[in-house]
């Protein structure tokens, strides 16, 4: 037999769940709890209703201090910013003493506040209790009215059965959005990439430049020369275990969650999208040498943020502050660790979250916003590629590196030529090129011209010792031997542990340093 209480329990709690919009969060038959929420304007609704009574105010109090400790630890579920609770009472009769204060706003100090309003449904007065609690709400009453206690008993149990199956409902929705697709791609990109790993290892090891480059890591001159194929090939060689281990682990991680999310081939592409996005920012923004999966990576972190603009409510009660965290802390990282790709990251970053709005989220497509993003990824990644060419060539550290290059194969006429050239364009390797020169002038036999070019590398830079070790040795060679001495002196100040220059120094000064 259902009695008049829970017929208002269930009465109320249906219709703000079907005419209110609200969801119901948790429901309790032993106790007759039942939990809704609803969230708008950054603020998340909490109503609470119980079927109980207390005889004194302080045993009400006591409750609605419990009901706060309750909120406020299942506070990460909620998404609003700010927590407003409508703890309903409904019971027959009201505590004995004065509790009418209770009625007052409360406010529980947090740094975002929860505040709770306290409704008191007994027999004098239900009605008006209900009406402020809809006021309150900003709904329309509901139609509460007694009915006789066989009607009474039957609509009881449709409202309860209707609130059991919208829950399981919700429930069902949750996990079908979470599990859309088995992780299978996933499995097969780490195999891939420890594969990889351990060519690598056996043919020169991950971390000597000259292996990683002939195995297609991001290496700006090839790429320059034609060879764009490297920004796909170095999403898959990573530098050294530590490397491997970390981006492996949160491929295993992102990845799964990620292609559950979008279904398999939603996330290959992705992935690829992402990593080839986060491949062309390094290539316009770096001139080191690079590899690794933390462009595709960052590119699940954007499908992530994607999925969280589309499902707002299930990503913050499941990931989402967890992953705002990450991904700023490793956005802080990169800029603060000159090691750190940071260019890739935030590449891929971008490209991932303009990939999920071309592939989109399953059972939500919308042709036009795919298509636009489709242009948007194409045009981006065109203009950055662009850039990244033009900045290369009018880049000092792009073109030192080329510099390097013809120094191992013995071009010194080029070195001369492109250096000089080099000199014109932006950047703050004046004193490194001037001293590749040099070094290329010596080997021409070009002295005069190497001292010069020395002699302006420490005035740029008065702390280069292998600067003044080498106008040391010129001067000494030539007959200048005071010249010879001052430069030595200032050599080995500044690095005194260097052997040669020790020994060099000895025989300039004809001094034994011990």
């Amino acid at each position: 037999m259902y009695s008049g209480e829970s017929y208002t329990l269930y009465g109320i709690a249906h219709h703000l769940v079907f005419q209110g919009q609200y969801e119901v969060l948790y429901i309790n038959e032993n106790e007759q709890e039942i939990w809704l929420e609803q969230y708008h304007n950054k603020v998340s609704k909490v109503i609470r209703i119980i079927n109980k009574g207390f005889d004194w105010k302080n045993h009400l109090k006591r409750d609605i201090a419990q009901v706060f400790q309750k909120v406020k630890a299942m506070k990460r579920l909620l998404v609003g910013k700010h927590v407003e609770i409508h703890n309903v009472y409904v019971h027959s009769t009201e505590p004995v003493d004065d509790w009418e204060l209770l009625k007052k706003p409360m406010k529980l100090n947090e740094k975002n506040s929860i505040r709770m309003n306290v409704y008191y449904l007994s027999h004098s007065n239900r009605e008006e209790e209900v009406t402020r609690l809809c006021k309150d709400l900003e709904i329309t009453v509901p139609g509460i009215n007694p009915f006789d206690e066989i009607e009474r008993e039957t609509k009881t149990g449709y409202f309860r059965n209707e609130l059991h199956k919208e829950m399981r409902q919700m429930h069902e929705e949750k996990n079908n959005v979470l599990s859309y697709g088995k992780p299978f791609w996933t499995y097969m990109l780490l195999a891939v990439n420890i594969l990889l790993f351990l060519l690598l290892e056996v043919n020169g090891g991950s971390q000597s430049i000259p292996t990683l480059i002939d195995f297609g890591a991001k290496y700006n001159p090839d790429i320059m020369s034609g060879e764009w194929w490297r920004i796909v090939s170095s999403m898959f060689l990573h530098i050294g275990l530590l490397h491997l281990f970390m981006n492996m682990l949160a491929v295993y991680y992102l990845g799964i969650a990620v292609e559950r999310m979008y279904g398999s081939w939603r996330f290959l592409v992705i992935y690829f999208l992402a990593g080839i996005g986060g491949g062309i920012a390094s290539f316009a923004f770096s001139q080191h040498v690079s590899a690794g999966a933390s462009g595709a990576l960052f590119g699940l972190f954007g499908a992530l943020l994607f999925f969280g603009i589309h499902y707002k409510k299930i990503f913050f009660q499941t990931m989402g502050k967890n992953v705002l965290i990450l991904i700023g802390i490793n956005i802080i990282f990169g800029f603060l660790v000159p090691q750190i790709d940071n260019a890739a990251h935030l590449g891929g970053l971008i490209a991932g979250f303009i990939a999920a709005s071309i592939t989109h989220l399953p059972k939500k497509k919308n042709v036009q916003k795919q298509v636009l993003a489709i242009f948007i990824y194409v045009f981006a990644l065109a203009g950055i590629g662009y850039y990244g060419f033009y900045n290369n060539q009018n880049s000092q550290s792009y073109q030192l590196i080329q510099i390097e290059n013809y120094l191992q194969e013995e071009k010194y006429n080029e070195v001369v030529e492109l250096a000089t050239d080099s000199l014109d364009k932006k950047g703050d390797m004046e004193a490194t090129i001037l001293f590749q020169r040099a070094y290329a002038f010596i080997e021409l036999g070009n002295i005069d011209a190497a001292k010069q070019d020395l002699q302006e590398v420490v005035k740029i830079n008065p702390e280069f010792p292998q600067a003044h070790f080498n106008l040391a040795l010129l001067y000494y060679n030539t007959g200048e031997q005071e010249k010879a001495e001052n430069a030595i002196q200032t050599a080995y100040d500044l690095n005194p542990e260097n052997e040669d220059f020790i020994q060099l120094y000895e025989q300039i000064t004809g001094k034994n340093v011990n």
